[in-house]
């Protein structure tokens, strides 16, 4: 790792520095440099010092730095003198740039500042575009500007050659000052400065940019950086609608800036081509009343302090998005962050100590805690600890010393002299009256001051000082020494534009001093020049030993307090007894240059000296930290501060399907967000961040709105749909593909995980659960509430949560005893293990297999001279395409649903195609798309054949086979959540058809014993059980029948009732209820059976409910869910779509509408394990007789009938509570 440096600035304005490599801080070589603000960046550090001059250190390197000045020497022919420096008027300077344009003669060049040195003089270069050249450097041309090349021709009246000189910089490694240019305005006095930009995410290796703040408020912004010219070449100003206080630019294209009156701005369209941005957006506060106090920003993260010192991260940042998302509360209490390389976090916190955020990581950019900063200081060989005994607050002295700061007399003019420093001098008391008298009898301050008081009006010269002026002395602030008093009682008067600052012995001159007293300040003495220097609390940072009894002497002479801000001389060194012996008292810190992250090993931020001393940022966790007297590093080191809140982010690539034209694949990043509070609530953000003609914008889903994560077919193999309410109510679902099938789980897994996290679901599927699987067989399941049925505001069906369970098959069904039962693809039984186990057991996965036949089908055409080829119509479906004639796919090009499934068989031809087929597999039909039929005729004009091909698919899931007999449909008696059964009544058929019953299924041994065969004169394609042991079925051929005599004691029955089916219509699915029958036709029409009562459970006769259902599901409420083939209005979604019937109830058995939920691929719903009773309204029973003239319900759990009788409540109802 290279060596790379952390900068800090302490409120004397004095720089230090401190290496990766080494463990003790470093100050600069300038001992009279003194800077307010560091900027650091990679490879170079910018300031701005206390004379408002803007400094740059650039770290030294092998490889030195030369600028190449050049410019060209102009000659004209004429016919006596020949090439002569005299040109015509219209012409170029006779020495000029290379466009002629601008005149530049050799005296003209001067290096810009003391920190560039010329390497030696002018020279011509005697090359000509790059060859050497014959002619001493110069080039010909007919005329000016035509092209020149070295040859001399007989109409060449014009030449040029180009003289070159080159400077070095020399000020590597030191802090130089940047020349002022001349702009247009004056030369500006800056009071911020923020370096960034140079890892733009359009493009890597960008060239820094600077901006800057005045005391005006105004932003400026730094031309002209490149590598050659690191300074720059002028300032330009960048208008914002309001005055900024400060600013702070990222490594990518993120600036932030803080306003005056503590709102934050955002720069938006910052790019390559435009450096500067377009426009500003206001973002608001972290909190409504307090204002912030300083903003840091990183290439996707963004810190801010408010003023009551809190710490605020800014979720969901990153060039697409430079506004976030939102705020996420912080522990610690710090004046100011700063964000580095590898967006890791620096702080200066209340205590005026250096702190580090660990934990910071691309997944969790808001770390885990903070840790100090431990590292050597001076010639000590003790670290200098987090300083806890600065006690933060803001006297009225050292207000006084914001005011008295101003501008260097270079740039502003002379310092006025105070007019009442004498008199101040003279009216401080000596030491014996200050360490005896009590606080009233000391001496008040003159009465000028007190007649005529100086309002406080915030600068920027002090950052810590002005920003913090407004915080109120609290009483638990650090004791003050005996010769400090308060501001106004004599302890510390008020100066004007200078403070006394406290020396080590009797014989040092204070600034005070310095200035003269009495007449020699009033005749004229010299104006020193005076920089800013925040002492707030400098007492209580110097220990008792380097005070003595020369402290005494100090106050004696020099007055103020230990909170007593004081000035010294420029050009003076900083007083020894100033903070110079012990540690510094840090202001600002800069660690954009400092190449450290989470694996770091770095000996000066090692979290086990500072642990044990001061290293809590309240006084509350300081003693709690205290009492941990030794601890192994490793367990140290893993244990944070506090327990606050994080952000934790997982990003990828992925592709998005964009859903408005042109629609295609769209290559987009991902990001998922996720905060966790300090009360572990969890709340997530899915950000998809693309790019439309050439401007960056971004879709974000919040994981509360998700409602199903489902993996599609299509196109890209490794695609998943992400569902919202919104998005269901559109029928357009997120669409991504991801690069790889591990890809996709991962995704899928952490998406859900996180739903289910939010929601509270934890462990495996209730016993009320809804099952359903997809046309993919992907299972899905929803757990229901007591307002999913409710008859006056049921639960809409497109806010309904589906989490996917490992699995595949393609057809599930369940009963609130916990049994779920499926059948995949190829018809293998399966039990679900899951949900009948003890709670807290653990349940291993098991291999689960199915197989499943992919089918494509060859078309072809009869024409008079050759017969059926493959040779079609124009308007002809493809030669080799899917059953519905719209996909094109060969067998060479058809590939398995997915990477997980694999072939195990050859392409063969199916001869078991419904409708028949000849011995060759043909099936034939007068055009495309009409029935076909197995026998050919004079009028088909078109056929066409199956081919099939098995592919298989393994994985791992919690379900567990059920030999031997392949099935094709399955029913579980439904029952009541509270009821109770030896054994659970499940018939199924065969893939043949035939009735099936098993027998010994009880909660405990969900895949029962053995099979009962059922006679029948037919085969079966569907069968349905449900309340009262009614069982129903419907033959191959459409007829209906009805199980008579089916009970506990005779599972199978006796004999089989005919029903007779709706009119002209073949039935094919139905489903059985309590109370209720429901049946699908061939044409996809619902019906509903009439007349069921438990005397004549047949019923009489069929009603025609609604069209465009393809699947149906009764539960053991008698609710009625079905599998929609489409929805109105949306043509282009897939066929497949959820949907509730509304309005079911005792009195309205088939409802009234439908509520159309998730959809687009659906094959198969199961709700018949929702027992969850409905949430029901308490009517008065007086008002209930005389609206409901009906006789009461009766409510039938198998073969018991249970009469309910309305009970009168109480009158007076008590409102239920928020937490109901």
């Amino acid at each position: 790792m290279p060596i790379t440096l952390l900068w800090a600035v302490d409120v004397y304005g004095r720089v230090y520095s401190l290496s990766t490599a080494s463990g003790r801080w470093q100050r600069g070589d300038d001992k009279l440099l003194e800077l307010k603000r560091v900027s650091a960046g990679k490879g170079r550090s910018w300031g701005v010092g206390c004379d408002h001059h803007v400094y740059l250190n650039l770290m030294p390197s092998e490889t030195p730095i030369r600028f190449r000045e050049e410019t060209y020497e102009n000659q004209r022919w004429n016919p006596v003198e020949g090439f002569t420096d005299v040109l015509l008027p219209t012409d170029r300077w006779p020495w000029s740039d290379v466009t002629g344009v601008s005149a530049q003669p050799l005296h003209s060049f001067a290096c810009h500042s003391h920190s560039w040195e010329w390497e030696g003089d002018w020279y011509v270069d005697l090359t000509c575009g790059g060859e050497p050249s014959q002619t001493g450097g110069w080039e010909y041309a007919v005329d000016f500007p035509a092209n020149f090349s070295p040859e001399k021709k007989w109409n060449s009246c014009v030449r040029r050659r180009r003289w070159i000189r080159y400077r070095r910089y020399t000020a590597q490694g030191s802090w130089a000052k940047i020349p002022l240019d001349q702009p247009q305005k004056a030369p500006l006095p800056l009071c911020d400065i923020s370096c960034g930009g140079w890892e733009m995410s359009d493009q890597s290796g960008r060239y820094p940019c600077l901006w800057g703040v005045s005391q005006q408020g105004q932003v400026w912004f730094r031309e002209g950086i490149q590598p050659r010219v690191p300074e720059g070449s002028s300032w330009e100003e960048v208008g914002v609608p309001k005055e900024v206080a400060q600013l702070c630019a990222g490594p990518g294209d993120l600036l932030w800036a803080l306003l005056w009156d503590g709102n934050l701005l955002v720069r938006m369209g910052l790019s390559l081509d435009s450096p500067t941005g377009s426009s500003w957006v206001e973002v608001e506060t972290p909190g409504k009343e307090v204002e912030a106090l300083h903003v840091a920003v990183g290439v996707s993260v963004v810190w801010v302090v408010t003023k009551d010192f809190k710490v605020w991260f800014r979720r969901g940042v990153n060039s697409h998005n430079p506004c976030g998302s939102g705020w996420i509360s912080i522990g610690g209490e710090m004046m100011m962050v700063d964000v580095g390389l590898h967006d890791q976090v620096w702080a200066v916190g209340e205590d005026r100590g250096l702190y580090f955020r660990m934990g910071v990581t691309a997944s969790e950019p808001s770390g885990s805690g903070w840790i100090p900063i431990l590292a050597l200081w001076g010639n000590n060989t003790e670290l200098a600890p987090p300083r806890d005994d600065f006690g933060g607050c803001l006297t009225e002295a050292s207000q006084g010393s914001v005011l008295s700061c101003t501008d260097s007399e270079s740039e502003v003019g002379p310092v006025d002299q105070p007019t009442h420093t004498t008199d101040t001098a003279a009216t401080l008391d000596p030491p014996e009256a200050s360490t005896t008298a009590p606080a009233e009898t000391l001496s008040t301050p003159p009465p000028a001051t007190q007649d005529a008081p100086k309002s406080f009006i915030p600068t920027s010269d002090s950052f810590i000082t002005s920003l913090v002026s407004d915080r109120e002395r609290s009483p638990a602030a650090a004791p003050r020494s005996r010769s400090e008093a308060p501001p106004g009682e004599g302890g510390g008067e008020p100066l004007s534009s200078a403070g006394a600052a406290p020396s080590s012995s009797p014989n040092s001159t204070t600034p005070l001093q310095t200035l003269g007293s009495g007449s020699e300040a009033g005749q004229g003495a010299v104006a020193v020049p005076w920089s800013t220097v925040d002492l707030e609390g400098v007492e209580a940072a110097r220990s008792g030993q380097t005070l003595g009894g020369a402290a005494e002497t100090s106050m004696g002479r020099g007055g103020g307090g230990a909170g007593a801000a004081a000035t010294y001389p420029l050009g003076l060194d900083p007083l020894p007894g100033a903070g110079e012996s012990d540690a510094p008292v840090w202001a600002w810190i800069s660690g954009g240059g400092c190449d450290v992250d989470a694996s770091s090993l770095i000996s000066w931020l090692s979290p086990t000296g500072a642990l044990r001393s001061s290293m809590s940022l309240t006084p509350v966790q300081s003693a709690a930290w205290s009492g941990q007297k030794e601890f192994p590093r490793q367990e140290v080191s893993k244990k944070p501060l506090e327990r606050s809140n994080s952000v934790w982010i997982r990003s990828g690539a992925l592709r998005w399907w964009r859903d408005w034209k042109p629609q295609r694949w769209v290559d987009v990043s991902v990001a998922l967000e996720q905060s966790t509070d300090c009360n572990g609530r969890k709340d997530c953000i899915f950000f998809i961040y693309y790019t439309q003609y050439d401007e960056k914008k971004y879709l974000h889903v919040f994981v509360s709105e998700v409602t199903a994560m489902v993996p599609v077919l299509g196109d890209c193999h490794h695609a998943f749909s992400v569902y919202t309410a919104q998005r269901t109510r559109r029928r357009g679902p997120l669409l991504l593909a991801a690069p790889t099938d591990q890809d996709m789980t991962d995704w899928l897994s952490l998406l859900s995980q996180c739903c289910c996290e939010w929601r509270g679901i934890r462990g495996p599927p209730s016993r009320q659960a809804l099952w359903s699987t997809t046309s993919k067989g992907d299972i899905m399941v929803h757990e229901p509430s007591t307002l999913l049925e409710t008859t006056s505001h049921p639960l809409a069906c497109e806010a309904m949560f589906w989490r996917l369970v490992p699995g595949h098959l393609r057809c599930v069904q369940s009963n609130s005893l916990g049994l779920v039962w499926g059948i995949g693809w190829d018809g293998t039984a399966w039990v679900y293990s899951q949900t009948t186990i003890p709670e807290g057991a653990a349940v291993q996965m098991q291999p689960q297999t199915d197989v499943r036949c992919i089918h494509v089908y060859e078309n072809q055409r009869w024409n008079p001279m050759a017969g059926y080829t493959d040779r079609g119509l124009p308007t002809d479906r493809p030669m080799w395409s899917d059953e519905s004639g719209l996909k094109e796919g060969t067998k060479a090009s058809t590939p398995p649903p997915s990477p997980q499934w694999s072939w195990v068989t050859e392409w063969v031809v199916d001869y078991s195609v419904p409708g028949g087929a000849d011995k060759d597999g043909w099936q034939y039909a007068a055009d495309f798309p009409v029935t076909f039929h197995g026998h050919k005729t004079m009028k088909d004009f078109v056929r066409r054949r199956r081919w099939t091909r098995k592919c298989k698919i393994t994985l791992r899931a919690h379900w567990q086979q059920v030999p031997p007999i392949r099935l094709s449909d399955i029913s579980l008696m439904p029952c009541l959540a509270q009821s109770r059964m030896e054994q659970v009544p499940v018939w199924a058929l065969s893939d043949k058809g035939d009735v099936l019953c098993r027998l010994g299924v009880t909660p405990k041994n969900p895949a029962g014993t053995s099979w009962l065969h059922v006679g029948t004169d037919q085969p079966f394609k569907s069968i349905s059980i449900g309340g009262a042991n009614q069982v129903w079925a419907i033959a191959k051929d459409g007829a209906v029948f009805y199980r008579g005599s089916v009970s506990p004691q005779n599972p199978a029955g006796e004999c089989w009732y005919h029903i007779p089916s709706p009119p002209r219509q073949t039935l094919r699915q139905l489903s059985v209820g309590r109370t209720s029958v429901f049946a699908v036709d061939e044409s996809s029409n619902l019906w509903y059976r009439q007349g069921l009562t438990p005397s004549y459970p047949q019923g009489s006769a069929w009603e025609l409910i609604s069209n465009n259902v393809t699947k149906v599901s009764v539960g053991p409420l008698d609710q009625v869910w079905a599998v929609a083939d489409g929805v109105e209005g949306f043509p282009a979604e897939a066929p497949g779509t959820l949907c509730h019937r509304v309005g079911v109830g005792p009195m309205q058995p088939k409802g009234h509408s439908w509520d159309y939920g998730i959809g687009g691929g659906w094959e198969y719903i199961s709700v018949r394990g929702n027992a969850t009773e409905p949430a029901r309204t308490i009517v008065p029973a007086a008002i209930a007789t005389q609206q409901s003239p009906l006789p009461p319900p009766t409510r039938e759990n198998g073969s018991a009938v249970v009469l309910l009788v309305p009970v009168s409540p109480p009158l007076a109802l008590k409102p239920p509570s928020r937490n109901d």
